[in-house]
């Protein structure tokens, strides 16, 4: 996948667990944990919204592209 998911890296930046941002934006754990391992197919613009708002960053703070090679 060109994507590439940096939730697992703002989590240790503000040094959050996946069960206490699974409490906060209202996702199960096991959801969070399938964004947080790159294996989601999608996400909905609210809860990447939620997650933000939560971990304080930008969306771009927690996906990234990276072309094919």
């Amino acid at each position: 996948m060109d994507i590439i998911i940096n939730l697992d890296v703002m989590m240790a930046k503000r040094k959050m667990r996946l069960k206490d941002l699974s409490e906060r934006v209202g996702v199960s754990e096991q959801n969070l944990s399938i964004l947080k391992n790159g294996k989601a197919k999608a996400i909905r613009f609210s809860t990447l919204e939620k997650i933000c708002q939560v971990l304080e960053c930008q969306p771009g703070d927690i996906l990234e592209y990276q072309p094919s090679a």
